[in-house]
């Protein structure tokens, strides 16, 4: 393990370093699901907040190694990239086993890691080529807190399932085709719980767009068509600018959508052609980065201007970003650190970490979990004045899959990679 910085403890800690609150706008992202607790489930890709933040009152522990705040370690068969995610005191993924061609659910106790289900989706149809750093699995499961969906890409389509909280399906749906020829390099958006909807972006060089399903019955509500350009961001709600929006990037622009009729609202020429990041938002600012071939990172006024207000060569692309109190924080592919103020872009400062990366961060108990894909965990303060390291942290040699939190539990989906072997585990760190 790398060197670790000591952890302050008891109530000195709480009182030097109170979590940060949830960003502007998020408070109510729970109101239309009433099954899940926002302190203690992580329901969705980059939590209940979407935007990366835990709960006011989560503190997971800043230092942990194979011996050091390890609640559990369950092992996960098969190979996927996709995050956990909490829900009701269960733990859930998605993983895919190339050799059998099966793409299946996960369920684990959250108390002591036990297996409780595993449920098969689907077999057979495995793309005959995919990107060495993508995986059949890479997409995170949601949950409304009675029902689980995922996707998965099999049979040239992508499918959207929904399963109850013991695995037994409940519907199943062809999203739309989805074969890429040019770039094939698999699939990763999530699918995104909005009111009664799952929305699902399928984008490739084809027939693409973004569809809208009704959450207890599957029937389609809507469908936008999006360029024919291969992209694998995943798309998001933010109430920003005095309403919610669905904001993607990719295709050489950011677009803004009504996620209740699936209208468009606004676009503006930015980023690259492909991006696989998570945009992020500040006040009345949206901000995205990537990607290929590209690089840019650039924020945008959401009022329906389109005015870009900043805009740098620096890039994202498989990793989202974290905005905490008006100032962006971006771990580059080369793994430099940058922290950026969002209102004009302004670099606060930079500092050489170590790349490459494709994880997500996630801000709990005022810190900032940011893993690479060597595995190696960095636990930051965010401080717009200076970088601060808490500690180093490392799991397995290999990390692509982002953290969940669950009160002061967190969950790490990492690998132990050798030159004969490969084996996932499901990790629970806690105090």
């Amino acid at each position: 393990m790398s060197k670790l910085w000591p952890m302050l403890a008891g109530c000195f800690w709480f009182v030097l370093y109170a979590p940060t609150k949830i960003a502007d706008g998020q408070e109510n992202a729970l109101t239309a699901f009433p099954q899940l607790d926002s302190g203690q489930d992580w329901p969705w890709w980059r939590g209940p907040s979407r935007n990366g933040f835990a709960s006011s009152t989560a503190r997971p522990p800043t230092e942990f190694g194979p011996s050091e705040n390890v609640r559990w370690s369950s092992p996960v068969p098969g190979r996927g990239h996709g995050s956990p995610i909490v829900v009701g005191g269960r733990v859930y993924l998605a993983t895919a086993d190339e050799s059998t061609q099966t793409q299946s659910v996960l369920a684990y106790d959250l108390v002591d890691g036990q297996g409780l289900w595993r449920r098969d989706i689907s077999r057979g149809g495995f793309p005959a080529n995919n990107h060495p750093k993508n995986t059949e699995a890479s997409t995170t499961l949601a949950s409304d807190g009675q029902r689980l969906y995922v996707t998965f890409f099999h049979h040239k389509s992508i499918q959207l399932t929904a399963l109850d909280l013991q695995g037994q399906t409940v519907w199943q749906k062809i999203v739309g085709p989805f074969d890429p020829r040019r770039y094939e390099y698999g699939y990763a958006p999530s699918p995104l719980i909005y009111k009664n909807l799952v929305i699902v972006a399928a984008e490739h060089d084809g027939d693409s767009s973004i569809a809208a399903f009704d959450r207890l019955r599957g029937t389609q509500q809507w469908r936008i068509p999006r360029p024919s350009n291969i992209t694998f961001s995943s798309p998001v709600v933010a109430h920003v600018a005095g309403r919610d929006q669905l904001l993607i990037s990719g295709s050489d622009k950011v677009c803004s959508y009504d996620p209740a009729a699936g209208q468009p609202l606004w676009e503006t020429p930015g980023t690259t052609a492909a991006t696989c990041g998570t945009m992020v938002w500040s006040g009345d600012l949206v901000i995205a980065s990537g990607g290929y071939p590209k690089a840019e990172t650039l924020a945008v006024k959401a009022d329906g201007s389109g005015e870009v207000v900043w805009r740098n060569r620096q890039k994202c692309y498989e990793q989202s970003m974290l905005v905490v109190d008006g100032y962006l924080y971006g771990l580059t592919d080369r793994g430099i650190l940058y922290c950026w103020r969002v209102s004009d872009g302004r670099e606060m400062w930079r500092q050489r970490l170590a790349g490459p990366v494709s994880a997500s961060p996630v801000l709990a108990g005022g810190h900032i979990y940011w893993a690479n894909e060597a595995g190696i965990m960095y636990v930051l303060r965010p401080n717009p004045e200076r970088f601060e390291l808490v500690a180093e942290n490392r799991l397995g040699n290999e990390a692509f899959a982002s953290p969940a939190i669950s009160g002061d539990l967190m969950l790490l989906r990492v690998a132990q990679r050798s030159s004969t072997a490969r084996q996932e585990n499901l990790v629970c760190i806690g105090p």
